[in-house]
C-alpha cells in the first residue's frame, strides 16, 4: 500500500466515524431534551400534588434513558475520527514530499482536521459537546467533499510556493479557519437559543426542548466571541504574512489581487464585529449576525475566489 491509498483509505474511515458522530452526538442532544422534558413535567405534577392512589404519594412519571452512552460514542468515535484523519493528512504529506496544503484538496483536509482539533482542545477544557454534532457534520461534509470534488494527485509544487512562507502564512491561515468554524456553530447554536428566548411564553415541542437544552444564549455568545477573538488575531498574522511574501515573490506587498483583496474583507468584517461588540455594545443578535458575515466571506475567499476571480493565487486552485 502507497502513501496515496493510504491518505484516501484513512481520510474515508474518518469521514464514517466523523458521521456516526455527528448522529451520536445528535441523539445525545436529543435525549437531553427529552430527560430536560421529563423533568419539567414531573415538577409541574409535583407542583399540582397528585398522588398514587394506593400509596398516598406523589405520582412520578418514568425517565428517558441517561444520555451517557450516546455521549460515549460520540466522543470515541470522534477521537478515533481525528487520529485517522491525522493519519491522511500525514500520509498526503508524505505522498506529495511537502506540507499538505498547496491545494484546495490539501488545504480542505487539513483545515477540517484543524476544526475537529480545536474542538477537541476546548473540549478538554470544558464541556462543548452540544457542538458536537455541528462540528462532526461540517468535517464529514469537507471531507467528503474534498475526496469527491476538490482531488487532485499531486503533483509538485509551483515556483511561487517553494518558500518556507507556505509553511508560515498558509498554516496560520488553516488554524484561524478552523477556530473561525468552530466559532460558527457557537454562534448558529447562540441564534437558536437566543429565538427560543425572546419568545414568550415559551414555545413547546421537540425542537423547542432542543433549544432549552443548550447554554443560555449570553454564554455562547460569550464563547463564539473567544473564538473569533482567537481567529482575528491569526487572520491578522495571516495577512501581515502573506504581504511579506507577496514582497519575497513580485516585488511588492500590495496588488490588488482577488485574494488579497477578500483576506482583507474578511479582516475588515472581524475587525468591526469586535469593535462593535465590544465598543459600541453590539449584542446578541447583531453582532451574532456579523460574525456569521465575515464566516461566509471565508468561504467565499476559498471557493468563489478560486474558481471565478483570475489572479496571481490562481495556484490556490483545485
Amino acid at each position: 500500500m502507497n502513501a496515496q491509498t493510504l491518505s484516501v483509505m484513512a481520510l474515508w474511515a474518518a469521514t464514517t466515524l466523523y458521521s456516526i458522530a455527528m448522529l451520536a452526538y445528535a441523539v445525545r442532544f436529543s435525549r437531553m431534551a427529552e430527560v430536560q422534558g421529563a423533568t419539567k413535567r414531573q415538577s409541574l405534577v409535583t407542583a399540582g400534588a397528585p398522588t398514587s392512589p394506593e400509596s398516598g404519594t406523589v405520582a412520578s412519571q418514568p425517565q428517558p434513558p441517561a444520555p451517557d452512552r450516546a455521549l460515549g460514542i460520540a466522543r470515541a468515535t470522534m477521537l478515533v475520527g481525528a487520529l485517522f484523519h491525522m493519519l491522511g493528512v500525514g500520509a498526503r504529506a508524505v505522498e506529495a514530499g511537502h506540507v499538505p496544503w498547496s491545494t484546495m484538496y490539501e488545504y480542505t483536509i487539513t483545515g477540517s482536521l484543524v476544526t475537529v482539533l480545536v474542538f477537541l482542545g476546548v473540549q478538554a477544557r470544558r464541556d462543548i459537546a452540544y457542538l458536537g454534532a455541528g462540528v462532526s457534520g461540517l468535517a464529514a461534509v469537507s471531507l467528503g467533499l474534498a475526496l469527491s470534488v476538490l482531488y487532485a494527485a499531486s503533483t509538485g509544487l509551483p515556483p511561487a510556493l517553494q518558500s518556507f512562507w507556505l509553511i508560515i502564512h498558509v498554516s496560520i491561515a488553516i488554524i484561524a479557519t478552523g477556530v473561525f468554524a468552530v466559532a460558527f456553530i457557537a454562534t448558529i447554536a447562540q441564534l437558536i437559543r437566543d429565538r427560543y428566548e425572546s419568545v414568550s411564553p415559551r414555545p413547546e415541542g421537540r425542537l423547542a426542548r432542543g433549544a432549552h437544552s443548550l447554554p443560555p444564549a449570553a454564554a455562547l455568545e460569550a464563547l463564539a466571541f473567544r473564538l473569533n477573538a482567537v481567529g482575528f488575531v491569526l487572520w491578522t498574522f495571516t495577512v501581515m504574512a502573506g504581504a511579506v511574501w507577496a514582497e519575497h515573490v513580485w516585488g511588492r506587498y500590495w496588488g490588488w489581487d482577488p485574494k488579497e483583496v477578500w483576506s482583507f474583507v474578511i479582516w475588515v468584517i472581524f475587525a468591526a464585529y469586535l469593535h462593535a461588540r465590544t465598543t459600541q455594545g453590539w449584542g446578541g443578535r447583531r453582532s451574532a449576525y456579523l460574525a456569521l458575515v465575515g464566516f461566509v466571506a471565508l468561504i467565499m475567499n476559498f471557493t468563489v475566489v478560486n474558481y471565478v476571480f483570475q489572479g496571481l493565487h490562481t495556484y490556490a486552485g483545485p
